[in-house]
C-alpha cells in the first residue's frame, strides 16, 4: 500500500491528480474519479477535494470537459492553444465517460455526515452534466447518447473506432509534435494517422465554437459507444439514489435510466455474444468485439443475457494470461502492446468485477481482482499491461492504477450502486 501512496502523492497537484508525471500533466475526468477510489482510502478530505477541483472546469451548459488545464505546462500536445477554449482554467471542448455520480454516491455511503452535505454541493452539477449529455447527445430522444470524439470514449484507439474513424478527414501535423513518444515507445501508442484524425475532429470543434448541437450535426465520428453509454446509465442510477439521499426528487436520472437500459439492447449482437457500438452514420453495429462490449454488466439484466456475456467472458479468459483484454485476443486487430487494442487496464478489471459481482459471479469477479494486483506487484503501476506476458506498458508511475491497488488491498468498501462492488 505504501508504494500505492507514494504514487498519488507524487502525482497530487495541490488538491487534483495528474494521471502521470510528464506524459499527462494535467486533469482528466474519468482518471480523477477513479483517483477519487484511491484517496478515499487515505484521506477522505483529499477525496472530495479531487472531485472539487475538477468540477472548477465545468461549463455553464453542464458540460464537463475531458481535460483541466490548471496550469501551464508546454509537455503535452494538444494543449490549451489548440482546444481555443477561453476560459478560467482552460479546459479541452470535449468530455469523457461520466464516472462522477458513483463516485460521489461512494465518498457519501463510506463518509461522516459531512459527506452527505458535501453531495448535495455536487448534486445540481452532476444533474446538469448528466442533462446536457441526455439532451444535446441524444436530440432523437432514443436513450442512448452518441459521442463525437474517439478519446470521448476513453478508449482512444480501440479497435471499434477504425471503421467509422475511416470517415474523418486527416489534418497532417509533424510527429515530433506529439509528446506522448517522447514518453512511451511509439509502438504502444495510437497511431499517426490516427492522431492526424484526433486533429481533425478538435479543429472542427473548434471552428463551430464548441456549439453542442452544431458538432453533433457535423461530425463525421458520431457513434453509441456501448462502454459510455453503460457508465452514464450506471451514473444515472447513482444519481437516483443520491436524490433520494437527499431530499430532492430522482424522477429524472431515473426515467433516464430506466428508458437507456431498455434501449441499450438494440447493441446487443447474440452471435458474438456481448454487446457492440452503433455507427449513427450507417445505422450498423461494429464489427469489433473490445472489453466495451461487457460493460453493460455493470446494469441490471436479464439472467439469460448475463449468462451468455459470462461464457463470453470466461472464452477471453481461457486465451490470455491475464485478464481482461481491451481486445478479443484471437482477432485479427489484436495487439497486446497498443494501447486500448489489446492490453489490460485497472479500471476496466474494476469495473466488471462490479458487474459481475452485482449478477453474482464472484469467482470470475476474484480473477480480475488477482490478475490486477499480480500484474501491479510484477511490473509495478504502469499504465496497462500486455495480457500474455504481463510486461507493464505506456506510462509508468500511474495514478488510476495505484488508486485501484489500494481500493482493492486496502478493503474498501463496496460500491453502493445495485447490490454492490468488488470488496472480495
Amino acid at each position: 500500500m505504501k508504494a500505492a501512496e507514494a504514487v498519488l502523492r507524487a502525482n497530487d497537484r495541490d488538491g487534483y491528480t495528474v494521471p502521470a508525471q510528464g506524459l499527462y500533466p494535467f486533469q482528466w475526468l474519468w482518471d480523477s474519479g477513479f483517483a477519487a477510489l484511491g484517496w478515499a482510502v487515505l484521506d477522505e478530505e483529499r477525496a472530495w477535494l479531487e472531485l472539487e477541483r475538477l468540477f472548477l472546469g465545468q461549463w455553464e451548459s453542464g458540460f464537463l470537459p475531458h481535460i483541466v488545464f490548471h496550469q501551464e505546462d508546454s509537455g503535452y500536445f494538444p494543449g490549451p492553444e489548440v482546444w481555443g477554449v477561453r476560459r478560467d482554467p482552460p479546459t479541452s471542448g470535449i468530455t469523457q465517460p461520466p464516472f462522477l455520480a458513483p463516485v460521489v454516491l461512494h465518498l457519501v455511503r463510506r463518509s461522516s455526515e459531512r459527506g452527505l452535505e458535501r453531495a448535495r454541493w455536487f448534486y445540481p452539477h452532476l444533474l446538469a452534466f448528466h442533462r446536457f449529455l441526455h439532451r444535446h447527445r441524444d436530440p432523437g430522444g432514443s436513450g442512448l447518447v452518441a459521442v463525437l470524439h474517439p478519446w470521448e470514449t476513453g478508449m482512444d484507439n480501440s479497435p471499434a473506432w477504425d471503421l467509422p474513424l475511416k470517415r474523418v478527414p486527416r489534418r497532417p501535423f509533424a510527429l515530433e509534435t506529439r509528446r506522448d513518444i517522447q514518453h512511451v515507445p511509439q509502438e504502444e501508442r495510437p497511431r499517426q494517422e490516427d492522431y492526424e484524425r484526433y486533429l481533425y475532429l478538435v479543429s472542427l470543434f473548434r471552428e463551430l465554437g464548441y456549439d453542442p448541437d452544431a458538432c453533433f450535426r457535423e461530425s463525421p465520428f458520431r457513434v453509441v459507444d456501448v462502454g459510455f453509454n453503460a457508465l452514464l446509465l450506471f451514473a444515472d442510477e447513482a444519481l437516483g439514489e443520491l436524490a433520494w439521499l437527499l431530499g430532492e426528487d430522482p424522477a429524472e436520472p431515473k426515467g433516464w435510466f430506466q428508458k437507456g437500459v431498455l434501449a441499450l439492447e438494440a447493441l446487443w449482437d447474440e452471435e458474438a455474444g456481448l454487446y457492440r457500438s452503433l455507427d449513427l452514420h450507417t445505422g450498423e453495429r461494429i464489427p469489433r468485439d473490445t472489453s466495451a462490449g461487457f460493460l453493460p454488466l455493470l446494469l441490471p439484466l436479464s439472467s439469460s443475457r448475463v449468462g451468455r456475456l459470462v461464457a463470453t467472458f470466461r472464452a477471453w479468459a481461457g486465451e490470455a494470461r491475464y485478464l481482461f483484454p481491451s481486445a478479443h485476443p484471437l482477432a485479427p486487430y489484436f495487439e497486446p502492446r497498443r494501447y486500448w487494442r489489446g492490453p489490460v487496464w485497472a479500471p476496466i478489471n474494476w469495473l466488471l468485477a462490479w458487474g459481475l459481482i452485482r449478477h453474482g459471479f464472484l469467482e470470475e469477479a476474484a480473477r480480475l481482482r488477482e490478475d490486477l494486483i499480480a500484474l501491479v506487484e510484477g511490473s509495478g503501476f504502469c499504465e496497462y499491461y500486455h495480457p500474455l506476458t504481463g510486461k507493464g506498458l505506456g506510462g509508468r508511475g500511474f495514478s488510476w492504477t495505484a488508486a485501484i491497488y489500494l481500493a482493492w488491498i486496502g478493503g474498501q468498501a463496496a460500491f453502493p450502486v445495485g447490490l454492490g462492488g468488488p470488496n472480495l
